[in-house]
């Protein structure tokens, strides 16, 4: 009887402890679970698209789509535009969401946060946060326009890079980069606010 107790409570010492063990490994795999999802949520709050229509202005037909999408610290900027005459424009954000003049000219001037004069993209002797630069048209009158970097941003606190509360504006002329104060572009021929 004795050898039966021993034996019974050996078998129940060994039950309990590949019992924890068992535990301890789905709780070790459910962790593991539970961090991947997080990580997953993480990146999709860390990733923010919005998306506008642009409208006609100075008696223009230049309609399309711009999308802004945020992710890692930069912000992926694409348009598809319309309606353009063949050849070369320039496209900047504006200091104002604010399209309502049939001449584009309520987005006010370009967004210079950080007051520098006007140029191309990354000049040495400074650029506007809004000049973006040019891109061509083709024989339809269509183009897409890319454009990506880490001095924009969708709705932070950071007035310097914050796109939110600005427009975006197509020009029928080209960028000179040069002239002063936004590189005599002619007219404003769409826009859109970028309101979130």
């Amino acid at each position: 009887m004795k050898k039966i107790i021993q034996i019974s409570s050996i078998a129940l010492v060994a039950i309990t402890v590949f019992s924890c063990k068992d535990l301890k490994k789905g709780a070790k795999d459910g962790m593991e679970e539970a961090e991947e999802t997080m990580e997953e949520v993480k990146e999709e709050i860390a990733m923010e698209s919005i998306s506008f229509m642009m409208e006609p202005k100075s008696d223009s037909n230049v309609t399309g789509e711009v999308t802004f999408t945020s992710e890692g610290g930069t912000v992926k900027m694409k348009a598809n535009l319309i309606g353009l005459s063949e050849g070369e424009h320039a496209i900047h954000i504006h200091q104002t969401a604010d399209c309502s003049a049939a001449d584009g000219t309520s987005t006010g001037g370009h967004w210079n946060p950080t007051n520098e004069p006007h140029g191309k993209w990354g000049a040495a002797e400074g650029y506007h946060k809004g000049d973006i630069g040019n891109f061509v048209a083709d024989a339809d009158g269509n183009a897409t326009i890319e454009f990506s970097t880490d001095q924009w941003c969708i709705g932070c606190d950071d007035e310097n890079k914050n796109i939110v509360g600005k427009a975006v504006i197509v020009h029928q002329g080209v960028d000179d980069y040069t002239s002063q104060p936004s590189g005599a572009a002619g007219a404003r021929v769409s826009c859109t606010g970028i309101i979130q």
